[in-house]
């Protein structure tokens, strides 16, 4: 079967596994006068999770599509397992599995055909194709449903096929394309169970995604793109680490009152309060929090604002990509052509 080899294998590229199983150095890719890629670099050891995290636009598919042979990068280089992705996309292809935005089954045929004809396409033999879709059935929790076309399936049973037809040739690294994007909060979680096992079991992930809590539950080191360009790289308690450390939050009863609570926390804090008045809500950094807490409670309470909840925090990455940034993780650059990223 293509896919990986045994630990005490030498790996593709010769190497006894310790060396990273995904390497670019530099890559580029314009879109007319759009610059999806604009020299990323990176590297991803084996058996772990880097999480791509940016907006729509930020280039983050553009970068997948390079690394899975499907786009040309103009400039610079990247390797897959020792494998240049441009000149040795032979080589590459049996060793990665690709799962998209939007899952790539056949609504005509069975769950159970469906993987069966990916692995016709991977050569396999009839039985070795049976089993192994009944392997996939299986672990994605299919079986009762293998027999229904897939036009039946929910959204997240169609991901999760999705995701076994990527596994059908069990390869050495899997790339997640935002993968619970649409999905229900129960779907992702049980999404993010099975990337678990898969990383678990040895399998080398690059998950993108616009989600900040995912990249936080599953990623090992997180690269943040914007604009095409990295702007920020490290484990998430890193990266939480650059925006000022903790975070003073007041939630208040009254919606009329965050402006004044605003005015509070931008006297008290070391940046500028974000307000969010769906949640009624106002956060900024501080220093020395228990001591700036106690100075924001006696100031609104002077002023007599209704506090519902106030306490100090960890940031989360969405406040990480704010203060890297100056935007929010959901906000898209105007000038990304459409489809193109």
């Amino acid at each position: 079967m293509a896919g990986r080899t045994g630990d005490a294998e030498l790996m593709a590229d010769g190497s006894n596994g310790s060396s990273p199983i995904v390497v670019v150095r530099d890559v580029h890719k314009s879109f007319g006068d759009v610059h999806a890629l604009a020299g990323v670099s990176l590297e991803i050891e084996r058996g772990t999770v880097l999480g791509l995290l940016g907006p729509n636009g930020a280039g983050k598919t553009t970068l997948v599509r390079v690394l899975t042979t499907l786009l040309d990068p103009d400039e610079g280089s990247a390797t897959v397992a020792g494998f240049d992705v441009r000149r040795e996309r032979t080589r590459v292809r049996p060793l990665i599995g690709l799962a998209g935005q939007s899952a790539a089954v056949d609504d005509t045929l069975t769950g159970r055909e469906n993987l069966e004809m990916v692995a016709n396409l991977y050569h396999m033999g009839r039985a070795t194709a049976a089993a192994r879709a009944g392997e996939l059935l299986a672990r994605f929790d299919l079986l009762e449903a293998a027999e229904r076309q897939a036009r039946t399936y929910s959204g997240g049973m169609r991901r999760r096929l999705d995701l076994a037809a990527s596994l059908v040739a069990d390869p050495e690294v899997l790339f997640l394309d935002e993968p619970t994007t649409g999905l229900d909060p129960q779907a992702r979680l049980e999404l993010w169970t099975v990337i678990r096992e898969l990383v678990a079991t040895g399998t080398t992930v690059l998950l993108t995604t616009q989600y900040l809590e995912e990249a936080d539950q599953l990623a090992d080191e997180i690269v943040v793109i914007d604009h095409g360009r990295i702007i920020a790289q490290g484990t998430a308690a890193d990266l939480k680490a650059r925006s000022g450390g903790e975070h003073l939050t007041v939630r208040v009863s009254d919606l009329a009152a965050l402006e004044q609570v605003r005015d509070v926390l931008e006297a008290e804090g070391d940046g500028p309060p974000t307000v969010d008045e769906a949640t009624g809500t106002v956060s900024v950094a501080v220093s020395n929090g228990p001591a700036r807490l106690a100075g924001v409670v006696r100031r609104l309470d002077e002023a007599e604002v209704a506090i519902a909840d106030i306490g100090l925090r960890q940031p989360t990455l969405d406040e990480v990509f704010l203060s890297l940034t100056g935007h929010r993780a959901e906000s898209e650059p105007a000038d990304a052509p459409a489809g193109a990223v």
